[in-house]
């Protein structure tokens, strides 16, 4: 049952990335998002045959059935990735299927309920994640619509989770979103939006009331440290020079990740070298 519930969470999240991609190729051009998927190229409705998340892809050769053009690898991707995360969200931090003996009972069980509405709400902040640091990466643009589901999401979390539901508590998560977005509205301000976007600003901002004000500045270092490899990086091969613009979403997506995952055991790391 176990080994079940793993393979069918792994097709859910491809299928949940075919949607992403959707959301990442529309939104920033702001296209409805109803509708059946249609080709970019020729506008030709696309039939379910070709729509199973990776596999048709593959089976396709990379290229659209009704005018044979070439299909970006970003589709498959983000399906993988998302499938990937799925999986790993499950294993990594919940594995509440590792004792599935009687379903009556485990559905009957608070805590059971409580993993699975955490794990339904971590699902949606590593969607809406995906989304940003690929529509960031690809169209230098964040989504005020994803923005808006990230923090609802955040906020659920903080209200399901037992002890962070009360004013206070928001309070505080509210006063870290201010203090983890900060430097980025400085280096927005001062720049006059060149070095940084709004959609940063925001972003950093819900990093901060996701993470708390600790984890969120960490998150924040993170980003500012993997962005600047990466710069560097382009820099050495001279794909870049030093007044391109390179978008930062993703790096913020970096950090924001690299804190939820391991960020109480980075802390405690912190802790132990400077004995604080």
């Amino acid at each position: 049952m176990e080994l079940l519930s793993k393979i069918v969470i792994f097709i859910f999240g491809a299928s949940i990335g075919s949607f992403l991609n959707v959301l990442i190729d529309r939104l920033p051009h702001e296209e409805s998002i109803n509708g059946r998927s249609h080709c970019d190229f020729c506008g030709k409705k696309i039939g379910w045959y070709d729509l199973f998340p990776v596999i048709s892809f593959f089976v396709l050769g990379g290229k659209t059935r009704c005018c044979h053009k070439k299909l970006s690898f970003q589709y498959p991707l983000v399906e993988t990735i998302t499938a990937v995360a799925f999986f790993l969200i499950f294993n990594l931090k919940f594995k509440i299927f590792s004792q599935f003996f009687n379903l009556n009972d485990l559905i009957l069980n608070s805590n059971f309920k409580f993993q699975i509405s955490n794990l339904i709400i971590m699902w949606g902040i590593f969607s809406c994640l995906i989304v940003i640091f690929i529509s960031d990466l690809k169209y230098h643009l964040i989504s005020d619509y994803i923005l808006l589901a990230l923090f609802i999401f955040s906020l659920i979390l903080k209200i399901v989770i037992p002890g962070q539901a009360g004013i206070q508590a928001i309070g505080t998560s509210v006063l870290s979103g201010l203090a983890v977005t900060f430097p980025i509205w400085l280096i927005y301000f001062i720049s006059k939006e060149r070095a940084m976007g709004l959609g940063d600003v925001y972003l950093s901002a819900i990093m901060g009331f996701l993470l708390g004000w600790k984890a969120g500045l960490l998150a924040l270092y993170i980003s500012f440290i993997t962005g600047a490899i990466f710069g560097l990086l382009l820099i050495a091969i001279k794909n870049k020079k030093f007044k391109s613009k390179i978008a930062f979403g993703p790096f913020l997506v970096i950090g924001t990740v690299v804190m939820l995952f391991w960020g109480e055991r980075i802390l405690e790391i912190i802790k132990k070298i400077y004995g604080i």
